[in-house]
C-alpha cells in the first residue's frame, strides 16, 4: 500500500511537469536558492501538487499510519514537489495530529528542508492551522525550535507564530519581541527576513506599536528587518523608519 500510493504520486507528478524556457528555470531556481546541490522541481503549482494529492488519496485506502511512512518517504527526495506532496498527504489525516506529529514534521524540516518555500508553505498551510489550537503547545515548540542549530527549524519558530497572530488577528508584544531579540543572534539573510516578515504580520493588528518598537530601534536593526517590518506601516510612518 504504502510504495504503491508513493509512485502514484511520484508518477503523476512527472506526467504535469511543466515545460520552462532556459531563462525560466533559472530564475526559479535562483528564487528558491536551493541548499540541496541535487535539487529538482517539476515546477508545479501548489494547488496542482494538491490536486493530485488529494486524488491519489481518493483512490486509496490508507492509514494515518500509512501516511505518515509515505511522509517520510517523499520528504527524502530531491524532487521539491514530492517534498511538499509528503506534507500534502500527511496533512489529509490532520484530526489525527498530536505533539508526536510536529515532532515528525520538525525531523523532516530538520533532515530534508532544503528552501525557504518549504519551510513556510509546511508552517502556513499544515503546522500552524494546527497548534493555533493549543497555545501551550505552540509556546512550547516555538520556544524549543528557536533555539535550533538548524536555519530552517529557526526561521520557522517565527512563521509559526506569525500564522498564529493572523490566524487570531492579535498578539501579545512583549511576547513577540523577545522572539526577535532572540532571532537578532542569527545573522542569516532567511533569520533577518523572517524577523521582517513577523514584524509585518504583528503591523496589521497594532501599528503604532510596531511603529514604536521599530522607531526605538532602529539604529540597531537591519535595513532588511526594517524595510519588511515597516511595508504595511502608512507611507509617512515608513518614510520615518526608513530615514
Amino acid at each position: 500500500m504504502i510504495q504503491k500510493i508513493t509512485n502514484e504520486i511520484k508518477i503523476k507528478l512527472k506526467e504535469n511537469v511543466r515545460t520552462l524556457t532556459q531563462d525560466q528555470k533559472e530564475r526559479m531556481l535562483k528564487i528558491l536558492n536551493s541548499s540541496n546541490p541535487n535539487f529538482n522541481t517539476y515546477a508545479l503549482k501548489i494547488s496542482e501538487i494538491e490536486k493530485i494529492v488529494r486524488d491519489v488519496f481518493k483512490e486509496n485506502n490508507a492509514s494515518f499510519d500509512d501516511s505518515i511512512e509515505i511522509f517520510k518517504i517523499l520528504l527524502k527526495s530531491n524532487i521539491n514537489d514530492e517534498k511538499f506532496a509528503g506534507f500534502f498527504f500527511i496533512n489529509r489525516f490532520k484530526k489525527q495530529f498530536d505533539e508526536h506529529t510536529i515532532n515528525l514534521f520538525h525531523d523532516a524540516l530538520f533532515e530534508s528542508c532544503d528552501t525557504w518555500a518549504l519551510c513556510d508553505s509546511s508552517v502556513i498551510r499544515i503546522i500552524g492551522p494546527f497548534l493555533v489550537k493549543n497555545d501551550k503547545l505552540a509556546k512550547r515548540i516555538i520556544e524549543l525550535w528557536s533555539y535550533s542549530e538548524n536555519l530552517w527549524i529557526r526561521r520557522a519558530s517565527m512563521v509559526i507564530l506569525l500564522k498564529i497572530i493572523s490566524l487570531k488577528k492579535d498578539f501579545d508584544a512583549s511576547y513577540v519581541f523577545n522572539l526577535v531579540e532572540k532571532m537578532l543572534s542569527y545573522p542569516e539573510d532567511y533569520i533577518q527576513k523572517g524577523i521582517g516578515w513577523l514584524l509585518k504580520t504583528c503591523s496589521k493588528y497594532k501599528p503604532n506599536i510596531i511603529f514604536n518598537y521599530l522607531e526605538e530601534n532602529k539604529k540597531t536593526l537591519s535595513r532588511l528587518i526594517l524595510r519588511y517590518a515597516s511595508e504595511k506601516l502608512p507611507k509617512e510612518k515608513r518614510d520615518v523608519i526608513l530615514k
